[in-house]
């Protein structure tokens, strides 16, 4: 039975999404602000945790920051705000798929069981075979999930990870944006091409003197070289 931890500081939308959620057979817990969200995460485990922006005391992006250094539950933000920048900012913190007030809880499930399936990013044949791949000086060890740059762990979001691995695993190729918002976000994602943009820019970043592996090949999408 999957987990759902439910974060809104309007008791009547946590009350409507807990009865849709219970209808598909899942566990909800609730928080009413970001700090009890916080607390609850550190002491038990989720697998998706829904969260509203604005609240009292700890808003969501903040709470979503706060709880990414220690889990990569998925988190479905909630906001009466849709701004481009919104959106973005909430994906640089952590969040995996954007939901505008008002919503259909009905479309609000669908997103959930989207989550809950991606819960473990997929693995290419090449990955699942040889456990380990190494580009330059990148290494990723599948199994255990984790990253390495000349031999230095590096910290990456679930889906920096699953971006990473996709990339190298199809080096020398030419993968548009389509065809990466499909294989890491999948087909049912609601997120956007600028999602594959802004993904790509923090990962950059993060791979510091191989930030320039990644290719971008201007009109096509991204290639990976090393």
């Amino acid at each position: 039975m999957a987990r759902i931890l439910i974060c809104d500081d309007e008791p009547n939308i946590v009350t409507m999404i807990s009865r849709y959620a219970e209808r598909e057979g899942w566990e909800v817990t609730t928080a009413s602000d970001g700090r009890q969200a916080i607390e609850t995460c550190r002491e038990t485990p989720f697998d998706v945790i829904v969260m509203d922006v604005m609240m009292p005391d700890t808003d969501g992006f903040t709470a979503c920051k706060k709880i990414r250094e220690f889990s990569e539950t998925p988190i479905i933000m909630l906001s009466a705000r849709g701004t481009e920048y919104d959106k973005l900012f909430g994906f640089e913190v952590g969040v995996v798929d954007y939901v505008t007030k008002p919503f259909s809880p009905m479309e609000l499930m669908a997103r959930i069981k989207v989550a809950l399936k991606r819960r473990q990013p997929a693995q290419p044949e090449q990955a699942k075979d040889s456990g380990i791949i190494a580009a330059g000086g990148i290494v990723i060890d599948t199994p255990g999930m984790t990253v390495t740059i000349d031999s230095e762990l590096v910290e990456l979001t679930a889906k920096e990870y699953a971006l990473l691995l996709y990339l190298v695993s199809n080096r020398g190729i030419v993968l548009s944006r389509d065809k990466i918002l499909n294989e890491v976000w999948g087909y049912d994602s609601m997120v956007v091409d600028r999602t594959v943009d802004w993904q790509i820019k923090l990962l950059r970043n993060k791979l510091g003197a191989y930030r320039d592996c990644i290719k971008t090949i201007r009109g096509a999408g991204y290639k990976f070289e090393a």
